[in-house]
């Protein structure tokens, strides 16, 4: 029996492989249909103090519940002296006390961020170039351009913002203007309507700093994460509750330390959660992982789950629980359910956990493209067994979904839980209301992909409304953020939602619904207020091989310099460069070099600086050198592809400067002069302890003289851009050896 093992899992996880590829490539998740929900949710994966939550549909705060998935919407509050851990992916967001966050957006391409006070610190593992990962505060919108460690605070005030960058790189726009912030660097930007700036070096690591560097530490040495993609929330609360032992018919698969009569799907409640529906919330500190991702089997006497398999660049899709659905009027009969029940019409509805290859069928209507990734990217399945499911349910209208299947947990002992409907529909813990389920009930009932439960306003909430709780300051409530990306409207008020839920109980809202609902009665959008993103100059006039071309214009603007305050800066002027072969290429999110100098969209600054000494951003044509032949020097744009964008070796300067010191930028066009107060540095504590630096620093990589260039070589050379002109850091890529 251990002998077949291998080749039998090589070949299914070889063909779950090729389909899970080759659905990224041929149908990516922006091709789905319109009622598909996002692919992944955030996961409330730790809390210290006292932590409240606030549903995105409800007015109600209440106590925050572990692993509770997150979506758009949904706010937390911290208390003094609590903190609280959230995950997006391998992403890991972590807020200190008195903080006040939100989620403006999150779905398969955007994490938008409402911090209007207090502390939050972002540690980023992967960044795809299409993804955009945003933190706005009062002062500014911080865009996260690479993998790497953050820090972004907000005084209690609400006048003040601190972005301190440990490892990346990111962009911060605010008034108007967007600067680049490298790592071990800080920007301070005080006011609002005329923001000031102050760049100064990173301070120490302080206490937050050091506990979120332990959690860190902590997933980068988890032993699930070798078994299981680092893409799904909770991998790392595995390794201390169970053991992974590798079974001849899943692979490897991870038995939790539980009781004897444990079951999956048992401890913890329903909560309605739109736009998946019910969602299971378990009560395990390790409960999220295995009841959103993956499969469960009875091996030996116990139970295991056995997750999806890993493809390497694939997300493996969120679900809000891997179950089947039991009811009906001979499921209640078989055990002792029916009218009367609890003092009203009592039902009874059931589920059980999904084995390994059996299709996993939600709620609601999704797009084949969607019903395929969320189950071939969470266990090994024939892609022909899911294309006959999806047509029986979807298109033959057949909820009865046990015509065909045997389900592999139908009738093991004990994996079948159930529970009153009116006990479900206010989100009670299953356990309270747990009805004893007999051997063979489930043969009697109906297996359906919807449990035909109406929500009420209590399984939004999490159960029970009679809730002293914690809540932010009415003032910190209404703080006005900046965004650079316009958010969705607030969910749909749950009470305005409600009728339509009860007519079509159990199945979440399509898209047109909602959006019906909005027209009749429409949704303030959040509290934000978007600032326009610079755009730089267009590309110049091309020219031959060694000449170049005209620069395009640029604007000015100003740019935090360290221990100087605010300085004004000509981004984008125009000017000659020396001339390149061909266009700029892109700038990959894996660099780890440093490399000196980026052109983004341009070549060499050109203009003149207003005022005094010149200080240029992006500009004209990069000059005799060869650069990497894709792009074509267009300037990056947030949510474009970065092959579309951006110069990456431009050679060195030639040409004239499209403007004199002192004067207008060539080409450009020229803001008004601004009056800002110089900023102070701030006073801090002198302390012992060194600053923290990453261990091996890179050198710095800087050009030769421009004498040394090598010769242009053959072809036309295109006039490049304006941008900016930024240092890229190196790629925090590994700590203390280890892959983050």
């Amino acid at each position: 029996m251990r002998r077949r093992f291998p080749t039998i899992l090589t070949m299914a996880l070889a063909a779950a492989t090729f389909t899970v590829t080759a659905l990224a490539q041929d149908q990516p998740p922006q091709q789905g249909g319109e009622n598909d929900p996002p692919s992944r949710a955030a996961r409330l994966s730790f809390i210290q103090g006292t932590v409240s939550f606030q549903p995105g549909s409800v007015e109600d705060w209440v106590p925050a519940t572990l692993n509770r998935p997150m979506t758009t919407g949904d706010r937390l509050w911290t208390e003094a002296g609590a903190r609280a851990e959230m995950h997006i992916g391998s992403a890991a967001l972590r807020l200190n006390g008195r903080g006040n966050f939100a989620f403006l957006n999150l779905d398969d391409r955007t994490a938008q961020i409402q911090l209007s006070l207090g502390t939050l610190s972002v540690r980023v593992r992967r960044l795809a170039d299409d993804e955009s990962f945003e933190i706005d505060t009062p002062q500014l919108a911080l865009s996260l351009l690479r993998p790497g460690e953050y820090r972004i605070e907000v005084n209690e005030a609400g006048d003040t913002s601190v972005v301190s960058v440990r490892g990346g790189e990111a962009e911060a726009t605010s008034d108007g203007q967007a600067f680049p912030i490298k790592a071990r660097d800080q920007v301070r930007v005080t006011g609002t309507d005329h923001p000031t700036y102050d760049r100064r070096d990173i301070p120490p690591a302080d206490a937050f700093d050091n506990w979120c560097a332990d959690r860190d530490r902590r997933e980068d040495m988890s032993e699930s994460g070798r078994h299981v993609s680092r893409d799904i929330p909770g991998y790392h609360d595995l390794d201390g509750a169970g053991v992974w032992r590798e079974e001849p018919d899943y692979g490897w698969v991870w038995a939790p330390r539980v009781e004897v009569g444990w079951a999956p799907y048992h401890f913890g409640h329903w909560a309605w959660i739109a736009p998946w529906g019910w969602t299971w919330v378990d009560d395990a500190p390790w409960g999220y992982a295995p009841f959103h991702y993956g499969r469960w089997a009875f091996i030996g006497g116990g139970w295991g789950w056995v997750p999806g398999p890993v493809v390497v660049g694939v997300r493996p899709v969120y679900a809000p629980a891997m179950v089947a659905w039991v009811g009906g009027g001979g499921f209640s009969a078989s055990i002792g359910v029916g009218v009367g029940f609890g003092g009203g019409g009592g039902v009874a509805v059931g589920w059980f956990p999904l084995g390994p290859r059996e299709v996993w069928v939600p709620s609601y209507r999704a797009s084949p493209a969607y019903f395929n990734r969320v189950n071939v990217s969470n266990t090994v399945v024939n892609n022909v067994t899911i294309n006959n499911t999806y047509n029986n349910v979807y298109v033959n209208k057949n909820v009865n979904v046990t015509n065909n299947t045997r389900y592999v947990n139908q009738n093991v002992n004990g994996a079948v839980s159930a529970m009153p409907q009116t006990a479900m529909t206010r989100g009670q813990p299953v356990q309270q209301a747990a009805l004893t389920v007999p051997r063979g009930a489930v043969d009697r009932a109906q297996v359906s992909p919807v449990a035909a439960v109406a929500p009420q306003r209590e399984a939004v909430t999490g159960g029970g409304r009679n809730y002293t709780v914690a809540a932010p300051p009415p003032a910190v409530m209404n703080r006005q953020v900046v965004a650079r990306n316009v958010p969705p409207p607030a969910p749909v008020p749950f009470a305005q939602q409600q009728q339509a839920l009860q007519r079509n109980p159990g199945q979440p809202l399509p898209r047109a619904s909602v959006q019906q609902i909005q027209q009749n009665a429409p949704v303030a959008r959040p509290m934000v207020r978007q600032v326009p993103v610079p755009q730089a100059g267009g590309a110049g006039a091309g020219g031959p091989a060694g000449a170049g071309g005209q620069g395009g214009g640029g604007f000015v603007g100003r740019q935090p310099v360290r221990g100087q305050g605010n300085q004004p800066v000509t981004q984008g002027g125009g000017g000659q460069g020396g001339g390149a072969q061909g266009g700029g290429g892109p700038i990959p999110r894996e660099q780890t070099e440093p490399v000196r100098g980026i052109n983004r969209g341009g070549g060499q600054p050109g203009g003149g600086q207003p005022g005094g000494q010149p200080v240029t951003q992006g500009g004209g044509q990069p000059g005799g050198g060869q650069p990497l032949p894709q792009g074509g020097g267009r300037t990056f744009q947030r949510g474009q592809p970065r092959g579309q964008g951006a110069d990456q070796q431009g050679g060195q300067p030639g040409g004239q400067p499209g403007g004199q010191p002192g004067g207008q930028p060539g080409g450009g066009r020229v803001q008004p002069e601004r009056r800002f107060p110089q900023s102070q540095p701030e006073a801090r504590p002198v302390t012992p302890q060194p600053e923290a630096r990453p261990a091996n620093p890179q050198p710095e990589v800087r050009r030769p003289p421009a004498a040394e260039a090598p010769p242009p070589r053959g072809g036309q050379g295109g006039g490049g851009g304006g941008g900016q002109k930024q240092e890229r850091p190196v790629r925090e890529g590994k700590r203390d050896g280890k892959e983050k």
